[in-house]
Parts: structure tokens; C-alpha cells; sequence
């Protein structure tokens, strides 16, 4: 899966469709080409040094890697933020956060526009 690198691309992430977990924040924009999904990482000094956000980023990956190439849909991006409990939780309580997010995302996406009936 290809990585996201261009700060472009992490900014046009933010301001797309997110899901908050417990474990992990995770943005996903619809590029609007079938090229495959990328994939971005994020870890903010909030979350402590760097000793520490290597380590959630690991366990992003790690997420990412097992979870994403049977959920991410073609022409995606996503992007998963770490949280403060992301270092410490149990792997497949993060696992469940990280498949809840996006399966609540694609949802989201694929619901139709509301018409405004009042």
C-alpha cells in the first residue's frame, strides 16, 4: 500500500470525513480516481517524545497493514492519528477501533445527501 508523504495530502485529509475511536482518530478522503488507497500516519508531541510516537506509529502500521487491504476501497486516502491510549491498549482493542472507524466511514460516504426535509 502506498504511503502518504506530501503535507498536501495530509491537509486535504484533514479537512475530509473522520471517525474518532478511542484508540484512533482515522480521516479518509475520496480522491476520486481508482488508483489504490494510501495510506498516512500521524503523531502529535501531545502524545509525549519521541520514544513515544515511534512507538504509536508502529502500532498505527501495524494496524494499517493487517486491517487496510481488506477494507480500504480504491481511491482513498487515509489518514490515522494516534490518540494517548493508542500506546497502551490492548492490540485488538486498537484493531476493533481502527475496523469500527472505517466501516463507520465507508458508511458515511455511501449514504445518501440530505434533502433537507424539515
Amino acid at each position: 500500500m502506498e504511503r502518504l508523504k506530501r503535507r498536501q495530502d495530509f491537509v486535504a485529509a484533514a479537512r475530509a470525513d473522520y471517525a474518532a475511536m478511542p484508540g484512533v482518530v482515522v480521516q479518509m478522503r475520496a480522491r476520486g480516481d481508482d488508483a489504490p488507497a494510501r495510506v498516512g500516519f500521524t503523531a502529535t508531541k501531545k502524545l509525549g517524545n519521541a520514544v513515544m510516537r515511534n512507538r504509536v506509529k508502529r502500532r498505527l502500521r501495524e494496524i494499517a497493514r493487517l486491517g487496510l487491504p481488506g477494507l480500504a476501497q480504491p481511491g482513498h486516502d487515509y489518514v490515522l492519528i494516534g490518540r494517548a491510549p493508542t500506546a497502551e491498549r490492548a492490540f485488538t482493542e486498537l484493531e476493533k477501533d481502527f475496523t469500527s472507524a472505517l466501516k463507520r466511514l465507508h458508511r458515511k460516504a455511501h449514504l445518501p445527501a440530505d434533502k433537507g426535509t424539515s
